[in-house]
């Protein structure tokens, strides 16, 4: 009689098979009963996958984004920076950022309670005692754990957006500290202002993000251009040439934005519905005029159109439409769009040129001047046709609210951003010795190299 003989890796697994059992409790207890009476599957696996997305925009999104436009010599430091902040900042989130920004309402509206989610505390899964029923604490139809991870997403995002300005330059201990100080004091209040209850989301001048203009890009992009002015140009700025590099790169990077995106501000409507499918178009339609109206500005003031323009220009018109995408309709979403590649062409340009400072990467002529602009054009288009005709307030009291909001999330990233810059170039400083600026960050700082020619 001839014997089947089970392959080694199969008979091995047969002898882990009852620690597997004990190890899953989906195993183990599969007659657990998951009390959410509330909780719609579609609406979770949206937003299952818009989370995914957002984490996909930083990276590999914004590192390749970012990394095709400096020198060569720096492109692992800022892909370094990428994937450390999707770490550190998402550790920090669990233990005590989602709780100061969606924690109860405290301080008059300045922040939540830091003790409220505190490791993410009452947001989790949690069993009854002597019993096989687990409680899933809901928020709307998604379990809130899952609005915890998906926020944790912007709370990466928004501090990477930053390393664009002082991008080449920047020590990696100190990037990393100022990030943990800013997210904690200036990104995590700001969010809860407003959309964790705080002063702007319940008092007199309520404002309108739908997904982050004010919270992300405005807060952002102060901080960038803080950061540069404080840290200073990079040696050679304005007296020799700095190229991108890898403009492939870059247009790989921009792709992947705009991919991710759709997570970013269709994900903004918690659920798989007619909202986020206004969203989602506005959002296309938004990122695709930036695309002409920046391609169009090229080719009329220097008779090129530029794969840089156009990726900066999609990317200008996502950042414009973000705080509206849920209150405007598609075609509103164009024209916001239209005048964010125009505007944002001129910040990154005229204005970033007679001014001087040295923005890298563009993180405060993109993010700074397109939020801005899209928070404001918030207010002047939010349409009755998407908010119905109870949920559409005057225009002229909308915009000043949306001002309102623009500057107080302006002056505390600011005012942050300074204080913690200062502090931390009186200590332990703030950028490299020239000669490591010089060899590149790469081999000084991380000790790689990103290409290795033989």
């Amino acid at each position: 009689m001839t014997f089947l003989r089970p392959s080694r890796p199969l008979a091995r697994a047969a002898w882990f098979a009852p620690l597997l059992l004990l190890a899953s409790p989906a195993l183990a207890a599969a007659d657990t009963t998951y009390l959410a009476p509330d909780l719609d599957t579609g609406d979770t696996s949206w937003m299952l996958v818009s989370s995914a997305l957002v984490l996909m925009m930083t990276a590999p999104g914004l590192a390749l984004f970012y990394g095709g436009l400096v020198r060569k010599k720096n492109i692992l430091s800022v892909m370094m920076q990428c994937i450390t902040l999707c770490g550190l900042m998402s550790v920090l989130w669990a233990i005590v950022g989602y709780s100061l920004a969606f924690g109860e309402d405290t301080a008059g509206g300045l922040f939540g309670n830091p003790g409220t989610h505190v490791c993410l505390q009452g947001i989790g899964l949690e069993a009854g005692p002597g019993t096989e029923e687990v409680t899933v604490p809901m928020a709307g139809t998604i379990p809130a754990l899952l609005f915890a991870i998906f926020q944790g997403m912007f709370f990466i995002i928004t501090p990477a957006l930053i390393c664009g300005a002082f991008a080449e330059r920047m020590k990696f201990s100190a990037m990393c500290i100022f990030m943990v100080a800013w997210g904690l004091l200036a990104y995590c209040p700001i969010a809860h202002w407003v959309w964790g209850g705080g002063w702007i989301m319940e008092g007199d001048y309520e404002a309108l993000d739908f997904a982050g203009g004010t919270v992300v890009h405005v807060s952002s992009g102060v901080a960038a251009l803080v950061a540069a002015l404080i840290i200073g140009p990079r040696i050679g700025h304005r007296s020799e040439p700095m190229p991108p590099h890898n403009l492939t790169y870059t247009f790989i990077g921009a792709s992947l934005l705009w991919v991710g995106w759709f997570g970013f501000n269709a994900g903004s409507a918690l659920a798989a519905n007619s909202l986020a499918v206004n969203a989602f178009a506005a959002t296309h339609l938004a990122a695709a005029a930036g695309v002409v109206a920046w391609a169009l500005v090229e080719r009329v003031v220097s008779g090129k159109a530029t794969i840089l323009g156009a990726c900066s220009g999609a990317v200008a018109g996502l950042v414009c439409v973000t705080p509206a995408a849920g209150f405007v309709t598609p075609m509103q979403g164009v024209i916001l769009g239209f005048a964010a590649g125009i505007v944002c062409y001129l910040a990154v340009t005229v204005v970033k040129n007679k001014v001087g400072y040295d923005d890298s990467l563009d993180a405060f002529g993109v993010h700074g001047v397109g939020g801005a602009l899209g928070a404001i054009l918030t207010g002047v288009f939010a349409s009755p046709n998407v908010m119905g005709e109870a949920g559409v307030p005057a225009m002229a009291g909308q915009v000043l609210n949306q001002a309102v909001s623009v500057a107080a999330a302006a002056g505390l990233s600011a005012v942050v951003s300074v204080v913690v810059l200062l502090a931390l170039k009186a200590t332990i400083g703030l950028r490299v010795e020239a000669d490591a600026e010089r060899q590149g960050l790469d081999t000084t700082e991380h000790g790689e190299e990103g290409y290795i020619f033989t």
